[in-house]
């Protein structure tokens, strides 16, 4: 393993250059330089005030569905405003300059890869953007005609609208999980980018990546639980070292 203080030291870029195919993990780190909090931050990460089985299970929606749509409406809010950071703007960059090269893969639900040009993003966690019926919908469920309300619903037969993320407890969506593993065994070189890797299965494709003979480099401030699977850490704020990597 070889430890690098910079995109430009090292052998990377060289990785980079000569991949066909490049996958990228990106956590929550990728959106903490736009102002977004991680989530296991002791001090200002979303469970540091909140217990994830208060709002962000199917129980706690049920249970209490207006409270903890509120609290989604809430992050909504927040989000407008935040802006994609320049390793956002790189990523997408690159892959508008060489199609087909990249498959981004994030864990992020903040949509800031989409708005910053990105697209095709597999999303594992979801989309905080989005919504769906909270049962199985029925022919009159549709989601353009829902009723207003915390939260909104289906006036035919009571469906409730729920946040399009993955809640704790649920399996991640299968067609994202998919292409993402499939992305991780074909690729060349995986940037596995502002994740701690402690949430599986999103942890478990570096190790994947490796195992089918990619290159595995982590691009983050702290160490993480995939610094062992890596081949190079860049130790440092992605929206700098992103930029730097990808510049050709």
């Amino acid at each position: 393993m070889t430890a690098t203080p910079s995109a430009h030291d090292g052998p990377v870029r060289d990785w980079l250059r000569a991949a066909a195919r490049v996958a990228v993990l990106t956590g929550a780190g990728a959106s903490a330089e736009s102002g977004v909090p991680t989530f296991r931050d002791a001090l200002t990460g979303l469970w540091a005030r909140f217990r994830p089985e208060d709002l962000a299970t199917e129980a706690a929606f049920r249970r209490d569905p207006a409270r903890v749509w509120a609290w989604y409406a809430e992050r909504r809010e927040k989000l407008q405003d935040v802006q994609p950071n320049a390793g956002h703007f790189a990523l997408a960059a690159f892959a508008q300059r060489h199609p087909g090269r990249l498959t981004l893969i994030t864990q992020n639900v903040d949509g800031l890869h989409q708005r910053a040009g990105s697209e095709g993003v597999l999303c594992l966690h979801g989309d905080l953007f989005e919504n769906r019926w909270l049962d199985l919908p029925r022919d009159c469920c549709r989601i353009d005609d829902a009723c207003a309300g915390l939260p909104p619903y289906c006036d035919r037969c009571g469906n409730l609208v729920r946040p399009g993320v993955v809640w704790f407890g649920e399996p991640l969506p299968f067609a994202a999980l998919d292409a993402a593993q499939r992305a991780a065994r074909a690729c060349e070189v995986m940037l596995v980018v502002g994740t701690s890797g402690q949430v599986q299965p999103a942890g478990g494709l570096a190790t994947l990546a490796r195992q089918a003979g990619a290159r595995v480099v982590v691009v983050n401030p702290e160490p993480t639980d995939l610094d062992a699977v890596a081949h190079a850490i860049l130790a440092g704020p992605s929206a700098r070292l992103i930029p730097e990597l990808l510049d050709f």
